[in-house]
């Protein structure tokens, strides 16, 4: 109980995806193979990146945080998801609720941030390949790496900080498989429309402002691409930039929904499933488009693995 013996909770219920025993079954496993092959892949680019020299250029520097950045994100909140379908009480903390609430929306900031890096970087190759080595020096890449992880973490302690110091006295039921911000201000027992504005202003102008950020250094590339007289460079870069612009619309398209149009009306399951999208299926789609469409780091990744293979032979 707080000071005015009111009860406070000391803890949350993730209900997760509640459902038959086989259904559960099915999930979980769907979920752990996804995540499994996310770390799989990820990982390997990040050796594949540390191993080959060759890669140590600041395009390559880009794509391991990026993977690295991707490792985190899905990290801090699969793992207790895959334990819940086994809990019987789907229990965490107030505590932990929390910090995984201030991660996720970090990691996924920062993501938005990597993205606007990597559309830069494209974009000063193709339109601009004869200033490219002078312009993205491995300091000025170092730079923006730092900015993306500083800016990422540094926007949202307030206002979680904030949500945290609202009185929660019951219910404590989630109907989510992770701590986010509208199922945990529905909980509070005092209304705080101002925080919730906030919160939500401040998601929404990171969202639209590197969307269109993405969407401008994507549209110079193409454009800069249909003057390129060759139709096989022509097809190569449509074929990459495309790829690309699949993983950011996926990304993009579902976090609109999510925390740019939060009173859409959606119902909670429709809510799961384009959270599930965002923070699960596209880090395990990010290795495949932004690395095995490339010839150099698919060569450096098959090094890696016959490395590997070699290793546990001998």
């Amino acid at each position: 109980m707080n000071k005015s013996g009111v009860p406070t909770v000391t803890q949350f219920v993730l209900l997760g995806f509640p459902g038959p025993w086989k259904m559960q079954i099915i999930l979980f496993s769907m979920i752990l193979f996804i995540y499994i092959l996310t770390l799989t892949g990820n990982m390997t680019i990040i050796c594949a990146v540390k191993w080959d020299s060759r890669l140590h250029t600041p395009m390559y520097m880009l794509l391991a945080n990026f993977s690295f950045l991707e490792i985190w994100y899905v990290t801090c909140t699969v793992p207790n998801m895959l334990v819940n379908f086994f809990s019987k009480t789907k229990t965490i903390s107030f505590s932990f609720c929390f910090i995984q609430f201030y991660f996720f929306f970090s990691l996924g900031t920062t993501e938005c941030f990597f993205l606007c890096v990597m559309a830069y970087d494209r974009y000063l190759a193709i339109c601009h390949p004869l200033h490219y080595s002078s312009i993205m020096t491995g300091q000025l890449c170092a730079i923006l790496v730092s900015l993306c992880w500083l800016i990422g973490f540094l926007g949202y302690p307030i206002p979680i900080f904030l949500i945290s110091q609202l009185p929660f006295c019951g219910p404590n039921i989630i109907d989510h498989f992770l701590c986010d911000v509208d199922p945990l201000m529905s909980l509070s027992c005092a209304p705080a429309p101002i925080i919730g504005h906030i919160f939500h202003t401040m998601s929404s102008i990171i969202i639209i402002l590197t969307m269109l950020y993405i969407l401008g250094s994507y549209i110079l590339v193409l454009r800069a691409v249909l003057q390129v007289p060759s139709s096989a460079g022509q097809q190569k870069a449509f074929s990459t930039c495309g790829s690309h612009l699949v993983v950011v619309s996926l990304f993009y398209g579902t976090i609109m929904v999510m925390y740019v149009s939060p009173s859409s009306g959606n119902s909670v399951a429709v809510h799961k499933i384009i959270t599930l999208i965002y923070s699960i299926v596209t880090p395990v789609l990010n290795p495949l488009i932004y690395s095995l469409r490339n010839r150099d780091m698919k060569f450096a990744l098959r090094q890696v693995l016959c490395g590997m293979r070699i290793t546990q032979t001998s």
